[in-house]
């Protein structure tokens, strides 16, 4: 009998082949696979009940691993997943190349009256964060000054006690470049505390340039390297074993990536770091994902995966739930009501302690939302 797995799958090589004649990169005609994906997922999980977690682990979604990897054929998610999803993970704080560190950074004009935290400070003081993701230019000496100023802030926030990543953004022309500006900075006292505190580096290469014969003979013989993984180069279903082979140490997941490809690159990992141990990752990103759905759906995947870190923006870009009728607020925090809290002013937010976010409602729902939100209250796309 199919199952979701093998729906999806069918429809991904169908997009893949008509997407062959066309000028869209894979990481576009492929998410529309995941919209797609995702309700399919959705639909079954409330069918029959049963939440994504488990329906991941006992064999409900039909994910055939040896499909996609030769080498996990016969493995099983649910010896290669952690036991349960978790139920609490970190909010990994984005840190943009010109986005305030302190109110020194912020004209009157700038600043924003909407209620909720505006500068890193900010977010540290008020919520708590202790996970960063700093974005990195590609200028040598711009980013150690920003680098060393980011340090500085979290230090006098005392704040000793941090993790970061750092997302270089396809910003760096060759491997050799990259290293040498990494080496760089790691000696660069007045940079080094931060370096680190760093977990990895994210897609430092442009997408085309990632998988050369020259990427992989510095990334491969390169001994102190950090952790390096693609994300803009991760457009294909097995792109990141691709990665591996070329010296990075794992890839990024997003639901926008698709759902099921996150998965087993979590599956992947967990085997490649049973065989050879290491460091192979599967890190949780962002795609600026707002809730009540898309974001829950999205917890879901990286509680799931045993992603204890997660790059979130849309809690820091948009004003809660705010855009969304008080009805579906009120919903969301009747159901959710351990993710989000009512702002002071009134509206839905996320509810971020300690840094990070409490999931046990995400994951005890059929795909990280329980309530069916009432979808005819909006405009149709085609009268827009």
């Amino acid at each position: 009998e199919p199952t979701p797995f093998d729906l999806w799958y069918a429809l991904y090589e169908r997009q893949r082949e008509w997407a062959t004649d066309t000028a869209y990169p894979p990481l576009l005609w492929s998410y529309g696979v995941s919209l797609v994906e995702q309700a399919i997922i959705d639909a079954y999980c409330r069918h029959y009940g049963v939440s994504f977690g488990q329906a991941v682990r006992n064999g409900e979604l039909g994910i055939d691993l040896g499909l996609v990897y030769d080498e996990l054929a016969g493995a099983d998610p649910s010896t290669l997943l952690r036991d349960t999803p978790l139920d609490r993970t970190a909010v990994r704080h984005t840190v943009g190349l010109t986005d305030p560190l302190t109110d020194a950074d912020l004209s009157p004009s700038d600043r924003l009256d909407d209620g909720l935290p505006q500068t890193l400070a900010e977010y540290v003081r008020e919520d708590g964060v202790d996970h960063f993701k700093i974005k990195l230019s590609g200028d040598q000496e711009r980013d150690a000054g920003r680098l060393e100023r980011i340090g500085s802030v979290l230090e006098d926030l005392g704040l000793s006690e941090y993790r970061c990543t750092v997302d270089a953004n396809e910003g760096y022309p060759s491997a050799r470049e990259f290293k040498q500006q990494w080496t760089a900075h790691r000696d660069d006292p007045a940079v080094s505390a931060v370096l680190d505190r760093v977990a990895y580096v994210e897609q430092p290469l442009q997408r085309d340039d990632a998988f050369t014969d020259e990427t992989r003979a510095v990334f491969t013989s390169w001994e102190d390297a950090p952790p390096i993984i693609i994300d803009e180069s991760d457009g294909l279903l097995r792109n990141a074993r691709r990665g591996l082979e070329h010296g990075y140490a794992g890839t990024s997941h997003k639901n926008c990536k698709g759902v099921f490809k996150g998965v087993i690159n979590a599956c992947l990992m967990a085997a490649r770091n049973a065989r050879e141990g290491g460091e192979h990752v599967i890190s949780a990103e962002d795609l600026t994902t707002v809730g009540p759905i898309e974001l829950q759906q999205d917890f879901a995947v990286a509680a799931t995966i045993g992603a204890e870190h997660v790059e979130r923006n849309g809690h820091h870009y948009f004003r809660g739930l705010s855009a969304f009728p008080e009805s579906m607020q009120a919903s969301a925090l009747d159901h959710h009501g351990d993710l989000y809290r009512r702002h002071a002013d009134g509206f839905a937010t996320l509810a971020i302690e300690e840094g990070s976010v409490a999931l046990t409602s995400t994951v005890g729902a059929p795909f990280g939302v329980e309530p069916l939100y009432d979808t005819t209250q909006f405009t149709p796309l085609e009268d827009w």
